[in-house]
C-alpha cells in the first residue's frame, strides 16, 4: 500500500492551495494505441517533475484520471470498486452531459508557461495515439471569482478534512486515490446581467460582494448552496474538494467555468448533481441552471504517483493457459564436511514464506 506522501492528493496536489493558472485536458484513447498510453503513464510523474524543477516556486502539479472505458483497455487488471460512466441526470428542465472522453490531465500551477509547457511534452509524448476531446485554460479571476462574480470553492475543506474528503481508504489496492468529476459550463451573460444583486444572490445563496452565506430563512430551496449540500445517514455533511477555474473568450462571447470536483467516492458528487439537474424534491432544480449551460461531463480515477510508475502486471486472459514453471535441477547433497550448512539450507526449505511484493514501490 502506497504510503500518503506518495499519493496525488499531497498538500500540494489535490488539497492544496488555489493556483493562478490550470489546463484541462480531456482525450480518447485511439484503437490500438492502448501500449503507448501504458508506456507513457509510468513516466508522466518523471516529467512533471523535470517541468517543475524549472520554477521551484512555480507549483507546478499535474494529476492524471482514467475512465471506466479505458482502464481495462490499459490495466486489464483489477479495476477501482466505484470506477463507472458519469451518468446522466436529466430533470423537467435541465439534462446534463456525459463526453467520451479517456483520459484527464489536470495541470496545475502559479504561471501559465508551466502549464502550457508541460502540455506541449504530454502531448508530444502521445501524438499519434490519442484524439483531443477538450482544452480549456482556466485562470484565477480577482479573489477567487467566478465570471458570475462570487466568490468560487467558499465551502473547500482543508488540512486533515481535505485528505479525508478526497483520498480513498476502503478499496485495498486503490487505497490513497481519489475520483474526479468534470463538467465545463458556459454561462449566458447577457440574462445573467439582467438580474439585479439581490436577485442573483437568491440564485446562488450568498451575499455577492461580502460572500456570507444567506440566513436559512432568505435562502431560496433552489439555490446553488441549498441543493449542494450533501449529508450522510447521520446528517453528516459530505464534503468534495473543488478546484473550479473561470475560463472564457470575451471577443467571442464565451464565459464559462470548468468545474472539477475530488471526493473518495464519486456517490457524493453524483448526489449533487441529481440534485441540480433533477432537483431535490424532484422538480427544485438548481436555478444556476437557467444561466449555466453543461457542455462536458467526465468521471475518472486518479491513480497515485506509485501506482503510475509501477503499475500492477494485467491479468491473464480467462483462456489463457499459465506459463510452465521452469524444472528447477536437482542438487548435488552436501558432503559430510560441510560445517552444517546443509542443516541451515534445510531450516530455510521449511520456513514459512515471506510476505508477498506489493503493487507498489517502497
Amino acid at each position: 500500500m502506497p504510503s500518503k506522501a506518495a499519493s496525488p492528493g499531497d498538500p500540494d496536489e489535490i488539497a492544496g492551495p488555489l493556483t493562478r493558472a490550470a489546463t484541462f485536458l480531456l482525450v480518447r484513447i485511439d484503437t490500438g494505441a492502448e501500449g503507448v498510453v501504458a508506456d507513457f503513464l509510468p513516466d508522466l510523474p518523471g516529467l512533471r517533475r523535470s517541468v517543475g524543477f524549472r520554477s521551484l516556486t512555480g507549483g507546478l502539479s499535474c494529476l492524471v484520471g482514467i475512465g471506466s472505458a479505458a482502464w481495462d483497455r490499459i490495466y486489464g487488471g483489477p479495476r477501482p470498486a466505484e470506477l463507472h460512466e458519469l451518468p446522466v441526470f436529466k430533470g423537467d428542465r435541465h439534462e446534463s452531459v456525459t463526453t467520451e472522453a479517456d483520459l484527464l490531465f489536470h495541470i496545475r500551477a502559479d504561471r501559465m508557461d508551466l502549464c502550457f509547457e508541460l502540455e506541449t511534452l504530454i502531448m508530444a509524448r502521445l501524438a499519434g495515439a490519442v484524439t483531443v476531446v477538450d482544452e480549456v485554460q482556466g485562470f484565477r479571476y480577482f479573489d477567487a471569482r467566478d465570471v458570475l462574480g462570487f466568490v468560487d470553492g467558499t465551502e473547500n475543506p482543508t488540512g486533515s478534512a481535505a485528505r479525508e474528503a478526497v483520498y480513498v481508504d476502503d478499496d485495498g489496492t486503490f487505497d490513497g486515490g481519489s475520483y474526479v468529476v468534470v463538467q465545463k459550463y458556459l454561462h449566458d451573460m447577457t440574462a445573467w446581467n439582467a438580474l439585479s444583486t439581490e436577485e442573483q444572490e437568491r440564485v446562488i445563496g450568498r451575499r455577492k460582494l461580502s460572500d456570507v452565506e444567506l440566513p436559512d430563512a432568505e435562502k431560496p430551496a433552489d439555490s446553488h448552496i441549498a441543493l449542494n449540500v450533501v449529508t450522510d445517514d447521520e446528517g453528516n455533511e459530505l464534503d468534495i474538494v473543488r478546484d473550479n477555474m473561470p475560463f472564457g473568450r470575451p471577443a467571442y462571447g464565451e464565459f464559462g467555468t470548468y468545474f472539477i470536483g475530488y471526493a473518495k467516492s464519486p456517490v457524493v458528487i453524483e448526489r449533487m448533481l441529481e440534485n441540480m439537474f433533477v432537483g431535490s424534491p424532484p422538480g427544485n432544480h438548481d436555478r444556476i441552471l437557467d444561466f449555466s449551460t453543461p457542455h462536458t461531463g467526465a468521471l475518472f480515477y486518479v491513480p497515485t504517483a506509485d501506482f503510475l510508475e509501477d503499475p500492477p502486471e494485467a491479468a491473464p486472459a480467462a483462456d489463457e493457459e499459465p506459463a510452465p514453471a521452469e524444472a528447477v535441477p536437482e542438487q548435488a547433497a552436501e558432503p559430510d564436511d560441510s560445517l552444517g550448512i546443509g542443516d541451515l539450507r534445510e531450516t530455510a526449505d521449511t520456513a514459512e514464506p515471506s510476505a508477498g511484493v506489493s503493487w507498489f514501490r517502497g
